[in-house]
């Protein structure tokens, strides 16, 4: 099972990723070692994830969902993040 998720930014940004382990792929984000865009924007926060099946259909999905606008990704995470 693979995941894809999107962070929330001490900057208020939204960072999307895919991951087949959420915990282990968000640790590394808030340890620094996850993305560099990221790294520079400590602490980041888990606001949505949805599972998928496979790597291929996440990477898809990613795609499809680094392409929305910001105001789309704040409504598929419900936009009650005030600072994101």
């Amino acid at each position: 099972m693979y995941f894809v998720y999107l962070l929330c930014c001490a900057d208020g940004t939204l960072y999307t990723g895919c991951t087949n382990d959420l915990e282990r792929r968000l640790a590394a984000h808030n340890a620094g070692k996850g993305a560099k865009y990221t790294r520079s924007r400590r602490p980041v926060s888990l606001v949505y994830w949805e599972p998928l099946p496979d790597k291929s259909s996440a990477l898809r999905r990613e795609r499809a969902v680094k392409r929305l606008t910001r105001a789309q990704k704040l409504a598929l995470i419900g936009a009650s993040q005030p600072k994101c």
